[in-house]
């Protein structure tokens, strides 16, 4: 006969089976390590704006490069180990993109490269791709509009 459970009951087993959560250090960590990802872009960034280029050039060879650098330390396995202690910390940045990539990426290797690499690499990324477009074509839109006199 099943041990039947009333609500209260469950509520508690619950309570008492669930984890407490650091939210306070778990902000931290993410403030840290996101942050310090940042920095690190604006370090990168001042390197190549060194050299006789555009901001706009340099703007783009610093993206490229955290989006590389991301995409490698992923493959490496480091990422997703410095993940366990930034939290959301390394998801918001540039490199959170490359590792969402990345990851599905290297899970179905073993499918092939096109079922398996080619298809779900886009299966965390590809919405935010497809709604990204789809956001900026309708700001250009708008700003086309508006820009009308």
């Amino acid at each position: 006969m099943k041990n039947k459970m009333t609500k209260q009951q469950y509520n508690e087993y619950v309570k008492q089976k669930t984890p407490n959560s650091a939210v306070g250090k778990n902000c931290l960590m993410a403030f840290l390590f996101g942050g310090a990802i940042c920095a690190v872009g604006q370090g990168i960034y001042e390197f190549y704006a060194r050299f006789n280029i555009t901001q706009e050039q340099a703007l783009t060879a610093t993206s490229v490069t955290l989006v590389f650098s991301g995409a490698l330390l992923t493959g490496l396995d480091l990422y997703n180990k410095m993940a366990k202690y930034a939290g959301a910390g390394t998801i918001v940045p540039i490199t959170g993109f490359a590792n969402a990539m990345v990851s599905p990426a290297l899970e179905s290797k073993t499918e092939g490269l096109v079922l398996g690499v080619g298809a779900k690499m886009f299966t965390i990324a590809g919405p935010v791709i497809v709604y990204g477009t789809v956001a900026s074509v309708i700001a250009g839109i708008v700003y086309f509009v508006m820009s009308i006199k």
